[in-house]
Parts: C-alpha cells; sequence; structure tokens
C-alpha cells in the first residue's frame, strides 16, 4: 500500500517552519551585529534598520556590477562594486568596534556620492537610466537613523547633485551609448523599483518594529494603569495622571470600617511563613470581592487589620447601610475559621481623604471618624461588630442591634455603644420602640488585650 500523504505533509510543514526560523535567525543576528549590551529600543531599531538596508543593497548591486563588467563598461562596473567593498568593510568594523555613528555617516556617504558617479560616467540620466535615484536613500536613511535635522543637510545635498548632474550632462562623454536600448528600459525599471522597493522595505520593517515597541509600551502602561488602580482608587488615579500635584478633600460623611483578627499575634508565631501570608490573602480577597460587591472603596491592610469607607468617592443615601452590610458579610466569613474571630469597628461623620508620598503613593483619611471607627475595633468584641451612637442613629431603622453601654475608649473618654446584630425584617417594628434589640441587657465590657490592639490612628 501506498504511505498516506498526511505524515510526509507534516513533516514538510514542519521543515519549512524550522527553515524560516532559521532564516529569521540569521537575519536577526545580521542585523544585531553592532549592538550594544546597553542601548535604548529604539538605538536598536535604528542599526538593525540600517545594517539591513547597508546589505540589501549590497546585494543588488550586483546585477549593476554584472552587467556594466559585459557591456565593457568597467569604470561603470567599478562604482557600484566599490560601493559593495566599501560596505563590508564598514559592517567588519562594525561587528568589531561597535561605532555606529562611524558606520551611519559611511554608508550614508556612499549612498549619496556614487550612483551620482555612475550616473556621470554613463553619460547622463536617459543613458544611465536615471540611477541616481539610488542618492535619495541618503536623505531617506537620514531621516530614519539620524533624526529630522540631520535629514534637512542630506536631503539638501541630494538636490545639490541632482541640479549638478543636470548641469553637466551636456559636457560629459557618451559613454551611455554602448548600453543597448532595452538594457537601458530594463535598468529603469530596475532603478525605479529598486529605489521605491528599498525605501518601501525599509518604512515597512522601521514601521513594523516602531509598532512592536508601541505595543510593548502599552503592555507596560497597562500593567502600570493596573498596579496604580491597586494603589489608588480610579477617580484618584485620574487625578494624579492629569497632573494634580495636591490631592485632599473634605467629604461631610463618610462610613468607616476597621477590622482586626483577634489573637492574630499568637497564631502567627505557630505557622509557617508560607502559611501565615496564604490564610491572610484568602480572608482579605474575599474581603476585597465583599467591597467590590457591595460598592465601598478599600482604603488599606496594616498587618492584620483591614480598612473600608463608604460615601466616599460614590456619595449615595443608603452608604452606611451598605458598609453595615459588608461588616455583617465578613463574620460570615470569618466563620468559615472556628479558630479566627474577628473584631470590627465602625463610625460614620466627616473625614479628609488625601494621597501622600511620591515614589510610593497612599490614598488614606484622616480626622475624628477615622480615629473614633479604630477605637470601636480596638475596645470591641471578638466577632462583634462595635458601632458609634451616631452610626446607630443612622442604622437603626433597617438593622438589629443590641446595646452594649457605656464604655471608656482611650482618647476619646467614655462613649455609648452598640453591637451590629444583623439587617431588621421588613415586618418589625421600628426599633426606636421596639422591646428587642437596643433594649436588651447590656453586653459585659472585656478588656482590649494588649498583644492585640489593632489598628490605631489615633495618638496615644
Amino acid at each position: 500500500m501506498d504511505e498516506p500523504r498526511w505524515p510526509r505533509t507534516r513533516v514538510q510543514g514542519t521543515m519549512h517552519a524550522t527553515e524560516d526560523r532559521k532564516r529569521r535567525g540569521v537575519l536577526a543576528s545580521l542585523a544585531s551585529i553592532g549592538a550594544l549590551p546597553v542601548e535604548t529600543p529604539a538605538e536598536g531599531l535604528r542599526k538593525r534598520t540600517l545594517v539591513l538596508a547597508a546589505t540589501t543593497i549590497t546585494v543588488l548591486a550586483v546585477v549593476w556590477v554584472v552587467t556594466y563588467w559585459l557591456l565593457g563598461l568597467h569604470l561603470s562596473a567599478s562604482i557600484p562594486f566599490a560601493y559593495q567593498v566599501a560596505s563590508v568593510v564598514n559592517l567588519a568594523i562594525l561587528a568589531k568596534t561597535k561605532r555606529y555613528r562611524l558606520f551611519r555617516r559611511s554608508q550614508l556617504g556612499l549612498s549619496l556620492l556614487l550612483p551620482f558617479l555612475l550616473q556621470l560616467s554613463l553619460g547622463g540620466f536617459v543613458s544611465s537610466s536615471g540611477v541616481i535615484l539610488w542618492s535619495f536613500t541618503a536623505p531617506l536613511g537620514a531621516l530614519l537613523f539620524a533624526g529630522r535635522r540631520a535629514a534637512v543637510g542630506w536631503f539638501g545635498a541630494f538636490l545639490g547633485l541632482i541640479v549638478a548632474a543636470a548641469v553637466l550632462e551636456p559636457v560629459i562623454g557618451e559613454a551611455g551609448d554602448q548600453i543597448p536600448p532595452f538594457i537601458q528600459i530594463l535598468f529603469f525599471v530596475l532603478n525605479i523599483g529598486g529605489v521605491t522597493g528599498t525605501c518601501y522595505m525599509l518604512l515597512h520593517y522601521f514601521v513594523g518594529q516602531r509598532d512592536a515597541m508601541a505595543d510593548i509600551v502599552e503592555e507596560e502602561r497597562e500593567r502600570s494603569e493596573r498596579l496604580l488602580l491597586n494603589v489608588l482608587p480610579a477617580s484618584i488615579a485620574d487625578r494624579l495622571k492629569s497632573g494634580e500635584s495636591v490631592i485632599a478633600d473634605r467629604v461631610p460623611e463618610v462610613g468607616v470600617l476597621f477590622a482586626d483578627i483577634a489573637r492574630f499575634t499568637p497564631l502567627s508565631e505557630t505557622m509557617s511563613p508560607e502559611d501565615l501570608v496564604r490564610l491572610l490573602d484568602d480572608i482579605f480577597t474575599a474581603f476585597d470581592e465583599l467591597a467590590q460587591t457591595y460598592g465601598l472603596e478599600k482604603i488599606k491592610t496594616i498587618g492584620d487589620a483591614y480598612m473600608v469607607a463608604s460615601g466616599l468617592l460614590q456619595p449615595r443615601p443608603s452608604h452606611i447601610d451598605a458598609l453595615a452590610q459588608m461588616a455583617l458579610a465578613m463574620q460570615r466569613v470569618m466563620r468559615r475559621s472556628p479558630a479566627l474571630e474577628l473584631r470590627i469597628g465602625l463610625d460614620v461623620g466627616p473625614v479628609v481623604a488625601g494621597v501622600i508620598g511620591r515614589s510610593k503613593f497612599i490614598y488614606d483619611l484622616w480626622g475624628d471618624t477615622v480615629n473614633t471607627a479604630s477605637r470601636m475595633e480596638s475596645h470591641g468584641i471578638p466577632g462583634s461588630i462595635q458601632v458609634t451612637e451616631r452610626a446607630y442613629e443612622r442604622l437603626v431603622d433597617r438593622f438589629e442591634f443590641q446595646k452594649r453601654g457605656t464604655i471608656e475608649v482611650k482618647g476619646k473618654g467614655r462613649l455609648q455603644t452598640f453591637l451590629l446584630i444583623g439587617e431588621r425584617s421588613r415586618g418589625s417594628a421600628d426599633a426606636r420602640t421596639s422591646p428587642t434589640s437596643a433594649s436588651r441587657p447590656a453586653v459585659s465590657t472585656p478588656q482590649a488585650d494588649p498583644r492585640e490592639p489593632g489598628y490605631d490612628s489615633c495618638p496615644a
């Protein structure tokens, strides 16, 4: 039986792909002969493009050398041959010394002058088939490889040679009479097609490499954007990028929540570093998802403490309700780990918000509301949500509370506090007159664990 065709086709495809990779590898190695260990992407692109351009023109020059030599125009044949020899020498010097500027000036000079001399040796524009068009690669190369300012001078030199060739046309010899008309027409096609094709290929390669670098820059920009958004809220990041040097806002009403894992310090001493970080990452990732679900703004984490705010960047009448709902959800998350308990403190009121830092930014909140919310957490009961009286007043119609009573709060004196129990059912009576909730017996006030002070933003 004949061997099936599909295995051979697959093998042939693999061989062709391998050959393509080898060719690209050789081309890339040749283009990079002048590369330095440390150089900008733009410098590397210019070097690679000029090396490929010099190599391409050197190879194409074989056609002119051979044709003119066979026609007996040895002087004319020697001019493109001289370009080939000089280009090979320049490439060797570049590979050895990495002196790119010398290589650039030499190649641009050869590209400008030698086509002009070749045209003179052939007798003029028509007999040379307009070979001086190749001189245009010099100002184009200067534009690509040296910049716009340098290209102006090279373009002026090109125009000067065109004028000089026109002036000298009547006085130069008739060497071109030896060239058959069909060769002249063929060389017109080759010169026009060669120059335009070379220019197109250079621009195509240059633009392709530039677009590739632009894609890399865009990816890095998006990555930096994501990193910035991990540190700052989107609206604050936009203000920072727009040029605001000082970002500071006074917000009249913001809900502030602090949460801290009770007795975490002694627990952490019994865990490996990997397990410790993995545990906190799982917990705080769940909290981050809750903040996103309820439309709240995570402010920061410090150690095993978590801070989130409501009504800060997107003011809404029900923002404090969303914060209370998140507090209840956080406690439900923590109940999945019976060995861990969470203290939560909550307050509502005016704050100052802003960005501090230059090399490392942080968006933070300041004010009595922040300090009091922190104290509610640090003086709270593990597994509970302690709120201030003003937070209670805002939430009591929609949530159930247990009155804790008056407690001594560091830096604040004696404060009336309440424990958030859950959301109130729709059919329940007004909490202010209901015999449940706040009328329950007060809960005893435990002393704060000195090893677990929680996040403390107030001065001692």
